[in-house]
Protein backbone atom coordinates (compact mmCIF):
# COMPACT_ATOMS: atom_id res chain seq x y z
CA UNK A 1 0.00 0.00 0.00
CA UNK A 2 2.87 2.50 -0.72
CA UNK A 3 0.62 4.84 -2.74
CA UNK A 4 -1.35 5.63 -0.13
CA UNK A 5 1.24 5.81 1.93
CA UNK A 6 2.81 8.45 -0.41
CA UNK A 7 -0.10 10.61 -0.47
CA UNK A 8 -0.36 10.76 3.12
CA UNK A 9 3.29 12.09 2.75
CA UNK A 10 2.90 14.43 0.61
CA UNK A 11 0.23 15.66 2.76
CA UNK A 12 1.97 16.35 5.84
CA UNK A 13 4.90 18.05 3.65
CA UNK A 14 2.85 19.94 0.80
CA UNK A 15 -0.69 20.37 2.19
CA UNK A 16 -2.26 23.46 1.78
CA UNK A 17 -4.03 24.68 5.46
CA UNK A 18 -7.57 25.64 5.00
CA UNK A 19 -10.73 25.60 7.07
CA UNK A 20 -13.75 22.69 6.21
CA UNK A 21 -17.49 22.57 7.21
CA UNK A 22 -17.17 19.69 10.19
CA UNK A 23 -16.85 19.46 13.33
CA UNK A 24 -12.86 20.05 13.37
CA UNK A 25 -12.75 22.29 11.42
CA UNK A 26 -9.63 22.73 9.75
CA UNK A 27 -7.14 20.32 7.31
CA UNK A 28 -4.32 20.29 5.77
CA UNK A 29 -5.15 18.89 1.83
CA UNK A 30 -3.54 18.32 -1.83
CA UNK A 31 -5.72 18.33 -4.78
CA UNK A 32 -5.54 15.90 -7.51
CA UNK A 33 -3.60 12.90 -7.04
CA UNK A 34 -3.96 8.96 -8.13
CA UNK A 35 -3.23 5.81 -6.64
CA UNK A 36 -3.35 2.58 -8.48
CA UNK A 37 -3.66 -1.13 -7.30
CA UNK A 38 -3.37 -4.63 -9.93
CA UNK A 39 -5.34 -7.33 -8.39
CA UNK A 40 -2.43 -9.74 -9.11
CA UNK A 41 0.05 -7.69 -6.69
CA UNK A 42 -3.14 -9.04 -3.43
CA UNK A 43 -6.22 -7.55 -2.41
CA UNK A 44 -5.31 -3.97 -1.40
CA UNK A 45 -6.13 -3.24 2.19
CA UNK A 46 -4.54 -0.28 4.51
CA UNK A 47 -2.02 -3.00 7.15
CA UNK A 48 -0.22 0.19 8.84
CA UNK A 49 -3.70 -0.02 10.59
CA UNK A 50 -6.67 -2.34 11.21
CA UNK A 51 -9.20 -2.09 8.90
CA UNK A 52 -12.48 -3.75 9.46
CA UNK A 53 -13.32 -6.23 6.54
CA UNK A 54 -16.38 -6.78 7.74
CA UNK A 55 -17.88 -3.12 8.02
CA UNK A 56 -16.53 -2.49 4.43
CA UNK A 57 -18.14 -6.15 3.65
CA UNK A 58 -21.67 -4.81 5.40
CA UNK A 59 -21.46 -1.21 4.31
CA UNK A 60 -20.89 -2.63 0.34
CA UNK A 61 -24.18 -5.00 0.84
CA UNK A 62 -26.05 -2.11 2.01
CA UNK A 63 -25.16 0.31 -0.86
CA UNK A 64 -26.28 -2.45 -3.18
CA UNK A 65 -29.46 -3.33 -1.96
CA UNK A 66 -30.47 0.51 -2.66
CA UNK A 67 -30.73 0.83 0.99
CA UNK A 68 -31.48 4.47 2.61
CA UNK A 69 -32.20 2.79 6.09
CA UNK A 70 -29.58 2.82 8.64
CA UNK A 71 -31.18 0.15 11.02
CA UNK A 72 -30.97 -2.23 7.97
CA UNK A 73 -26.65 -1.76 8.53
CA UNK A 74 -27.07 -1.85 12.22
CA UNK A 75 -28.54 -4.98 11.73
CA UNK A 76 -25.29 -6.53 9.99
CA UNK A 77 -23.32 -4.95 12.91
CA UNK A 78 -22.27 -1.93 11.20
CA UNK A 79 -22.59 1.82 13.21
CA UNK A 80 -20.16 3.86 10.94
CA UNK A 81 -23.07 5.52 9.60
CA UNK A 82 -24.78 6.34 13.01
CA UNK A 83 -23.24 9.63 13.16
CA UNK A 84 -24.62 10.95 10.02
CA UNK A 85 -27.61 9.65 10.30
CA UNK A 86 -27.75 11.18 14.01
CA UNK A 87 -26.30 14.70 12.58
CA UNK A 88 -27.77 18.47 13.94
CA UNK A 89 -27.88 19.01 10.49
CA UNK A 90 -29.82 15.92 9.06
CA UNK A 91 -32.44 14.99 11.79
CA UNK A 92 -34.83 17.54 10.96
CA UNK A 93 -34.99 16.01 7.50
CA UNK A 94 -35.15 12.68 8.29
CA UNK A 95 -38.61 11.45 6.68
CA UNK A 96 -38.21 7.89 9.57
CA UNK A 97 -36.64 7.08 12.08
CA UNK A 98 -33.21 5.48 10.83
CA UNK A 99 -33.53 7.69 7.26
CA UNK A 100 -30.14 8.90 5.58
CA UNK A 101 -31.85 10.06 2.56
CA UNK A 102 -30.93 9.41 -1.11
CA UNK A 103 -27.55 8.31 0.02
CA UNK A 104 -25.24 6.39 -2.43
CA UNK A 105 -26.86 2.84 -2.41
CA UNK A 106 -30.47 4.50 -3.60
CA UNK A 107 -28.88 6.37 -6.19
CA UNK A 108 -26.91 3.23 -7.57
CA UNK A 109 -30.35 1.19 -7.69
CA UNK A 110 -33.16 3.67 -7.86
CA UNK A 111 -31.96 6.83 -9.17
CA UNK A 112 -35.04 8.87 -10.53
CA UNK A 113 -35.20 9.84 -14.10
CA UNK A 114 -37.48 12.85 -15.15
CA UNK A 115 -40.02 10.71 -15.77
CA UNK A 116 -40.43 9.29 -12.23
CA UNK A 117 -38.47 5.83 -13.53
CA UNK A 118 -36.17 4.39 -10.99
CA UNK A 119 -33.04 3.36 -12.97
CA UNK A 120 -30.56 0.87 -11.52
CA UNK A 121 -27.14 2.09 -12.37
CA UNK A 122 -25.97 -1.23 -11.17
CA UNK A 123 -28.07 -3.55 -12.91
CA UNK A 124 -27.57 -1.74 -16.51
CA UNK A 125 -23.55 -1.65 -15.93
CA UNK A 126 -23.71 -5.38 -15.30
CA UNK A 127 -25.53 -5.90 -18.14
CA UNK A 128 -24.05 -3.42 -20.22
CA UNK A 129 -20.55 -5.67 -19.38
CA UNK A 130 -21.79 -8.68 -20.71
CA UNK A 131 -23.32 -6.97 -23.88
CA UNK A 132 -20.83 -4.56 -24.51
CA UNK A 133 -17.89 -4.73 -22.84
CA UNK A 134 -16.11 -2.35 -25.01
CA UNK A 135 -18.51 0.42 -24.22
CA UNK A 136 -17.20 3.48 -22.60
CA UNK A 137 -20.26 3.97 -21.11
CA UNK A 138 -20.04 1.79 -18.04
CA UNK A 139 -20.51 4.12 -15.31
CA UNK A 140 -22.09 4.56 -12.31
CA UNK A 141 -22.51 7.91 -10.37
CA UNK A 142 -23.98 9.09 -6.87
CA UNK A 143 -23.71 12.46 -7.80
CA UNK A 144 -27.15 13.74 -8.34
CA UNK A 145 -27.14 17.67 -7.88
CA UNK A 146 -31.12 17.69 -7.75
CA UNK A 147 -31.51 15.78 -4.40
CA UNK A 148 -27.99 16.48 -2.34
CA UNK A 149 -30.74 17.94 0.27
CA UNK A 150 -31.98 14.92 0.73
CA UNK A 151 -28.96 13.49 1.45
CA UNK A 152 -27.28 12.95 5.06
CA UNK A 153 -24.00 13.26 3.55
CA UNK A 154 -23.60 13.92 -0.12
CA UNK A 155 -21.30 11.50 -1.83
CA UNK A 156 -17.26 11.28 -1.17
CA UNK A 157 -16.82 8.42 -3.61
CA UNK A 158 -18.68 10.04 -6.61
CA UNK A 159 -18.36 7.94 -9.67
CA UNK A 160 -16.75 5.45 -10.41
CA UNK A 161 -16.24 3.75 -14.70
CA UNK A 162 -15.20 0.12 -15.63
CA UNK A 163 -13.18 -0.61 -18.57
CA UNK A 164 -12.89 -4.14 -20.39
CA UNK A 165 -9.30 -5.24 -21.70
CA UNK A 166 -8.79 -6.40 -25.22
CA UNK A 167 -8.52 -9.60 -22.97
CA UNK A 168 -10.75 -9.62 -20.88
CA UNK A 169 -9.41 -8.03 -18.05
CA UNK A 170 -11.69 -5.89 -15.55
CA UNK A 171 -10.73 -2.62 -14.32
CA UNK A 172 -12.55 0.16 -12.30
CA UNK A 173 -11.70 4.11 -11.76
CA UNK A 174 -13.32 5.54 -8.95
CA UNK A 175 -13.48 9.02 -8.78
CA UNK A 176 -13.35 10.68 -5.28
CA UNK A 177 -14.22 14.49 -4.67
CA UNK A 178 -13.28 14.68 -0.89
CA UNK A 179 -10.84 12.61 0.60
CA UNK A 180 -10.44 11.86 4.78
CA UNK A 181 -7.18 9.89 4.49
CA UNK A 182 -6.96 8.70 7.64
CA UNK A 183 -10.64 7.53 8.29
CA UNK A 184 -12.24 7.27 4.93
CA UNK A 185 -9.43 6.53 2.52
CA UNK A 186 -8.39 3.04 3.67
CA UNK A 187 -12.06 2.48 4.37
CA UNK A 188 -13.07 2.94 0.18
CA UNK A 189 -10.05 1.34 -1.53
CA UNK A 190 -11.05 -2.01 0.00
CA UNK A 191 -14.78 -1.55 -0.66
CA UNK A 192 -14.64 -0.61 -4.57
CA UNK A 193 -11.07 -3.24 -4.83
CA UNK A 194 -14.29 -5.47 -3.24
CA UNK A 195 -16.60 -4.00 -5.97
CA UNK A 196 -14.68 -4.79 -8.76
CA UNK A 197 -13.62 -7.93 -7.72
CA UNK A 198 -18.01 -8.81 -7.69
CA UNK A 199 -19.03 -7.50 -10.72
CA UNK A 200 -15.68 -9.26 -12.65
CA UNK A 201 -17.32 -12.27 -11.27
CA UNK A 202 -20.70 -11.44 -12.21
CA UNK A 203 -19.51 -10.58 -16.00
CA UNK A 204 -17.03 -13.41 -16.49
CA UNK A 205 -13.73 -10.97 -16.64
CA UNK A 206 -10.77 -11.08 -14.85
CA UNK A 207 -10.53 -8.74 -12.15
CA UNK A 208 -7.52 -6.15 -13.27
CA UNK A 209 -6.28 -2.72 -11.70
CA UNK A 210 -8.70 -0.55 -9.05
CA UNK A 211 -7.95 2.93 -9.96
CA UNK A 212 -8.62 6.54 -7.30
CA UNK A 213 -8.74 9.36 -8.10
CA UNK A 214 -8.18 11.61 -5.02
CA UNK A 215 -9.78 15.09 -5.18
CA UNK A 216 -8.82 17.17 -2.36
CA UNK A 217 -7.02 14.52 -0.13
CA UNK A 218 -6.81 15.94 3.28
CA UNK A 219 -5.58 15.16 7.07
CA UNK A 220 -7.95 16.85 9.75
CA UNK A 221 -5.56 19.09 12.02
CA UNK A 222 -6.80 17.32 14.86
CA UNK A 223 -4.11 16.15 16.71
CA UNK A 224 -5.31 12.35 16.42
CA UNK A 225 -5.53 12.19 12.87
CA UNK A 226 -2.00 14.39 12.76
CA UNK A 227 -0.81 11.43 14.88
CA UNK A 228 -2.69 9.09 13.08
CA UNK A 229 -0.94 9.81 10.19
CA UNK A 230 2.85 10.15 11.63
CA UNK A 231 2.58 6.76 12.80
CA UNK A 232 0.89 5.09 9.83
CA UNK A 233 4.32 6.48 7.71
CA UNK A 234 6.67 4.82 10.67
CA UNK A 235 5.20 1.09 10.35
CA UNK A 236 6.29 -1.02 7.71
CA UNK A 237 3.74 -2.55 5.82
CA UNK A 238 2.74 -6.12 5.59
CA UNK A 239 2.29 -8.01 2.67
CA UNK A 240 -1.34 -8.09 1.07
CA UNK A 241 -3.78 -10.54 1.87
CA UNK A 242 -6.16 -12.21 -1.01
CA UNK A 243 -9.62 -12.21 -1.65
CA UNK A 244 -12.09 -15.67 -2.06
CA UNK A 245 -15.67 -14.79 -3.42
CA UNK A 246 -18.32 -18.00 -3.28
CA UNK A 247 -17.90 -18.62 -7.03
CA UNK A 248 -21.42 -19.83 -6.93
CA UNK A 249 -22.87 -16.35 -6.57
CA UNK A 250 -23.84 -14.92 -10.02
CA UNK A 251 -26.27 -12.32 -8.76
CA UNK A 252 -24.88 -9.30 -7.14
CA UNK A 253 -28.18 -9.14 -5.43
CA UNK A 254 -26.94 -12.80 -4.16
CA UNK A 255 -23.98 -11.69 -2.33
CA UNK A 256 -23.86 -11.99 1.70
CA UNK A 257 -21.17 -11.68 4.42
CA UNK A 258 -20.29 -14.67 4.30
CA UNK A 259 -19.54 -15.03 0.34
CA UNK A 260 -16.19 -12.82 0.79
CA UNK A 261 -13.30 -13.56 2.92
CA UNK A 262 -9.88 -12.29 3.20
CA UNK A 263 -7.42 -14.53 3.46
CA UNK A 264 -4.19 -13.75 5.37
CA UNK A 265 -4.67 -10.13 6.38
CA UNK A 266 -2.30 -8.86 8.83
CA UNK A 267 -2.11 -5.30 10.29
CA UNK A 268 0.03 -3.21 12.79
CA UNK A 269 -2.13 -1.90 16.22
CA UNK A 270 -5.34 -0.24 15.97
CA UNK A 271 -4.68 3.53 15.56
CA UNK A 272 -7.88 5.86 17.05
CA UNK A 273 -8.74 9.17 15.18
CA UNK A 274 -12.30 10.54 15.80
CA UNK A 275 -14.90 11.05 12.68
CA UNK A 276 -15.62 14.63 11.53
CA UNK A 277 -19.36 14.97 11.09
Amino acid sequence: MKQYLDVLKDIIENGNGRPDRTSIGHNRSVFGRQMRFKMSDGFPIVTVKPVPFKLVKAELLWFLAGSQNVKELQEMGCHIWDDNANSDYWKPKAKFDGDVGRIYGVQWRKWRSYGGVEIDQIGQLIDGIKRDPFGRRHIVTAWNPGELNEMCLPPCHMLFHCYVSSDNKLSLHLFQRSCDMVLGVPFNIPSYALLLNMIAQLTYTAPHELIVTLSDAHIYTHPDHQKAAELMLQREPYPLPKLWLNPAISDIKRFALDDMKLIGYKSHPHIYAPMAV
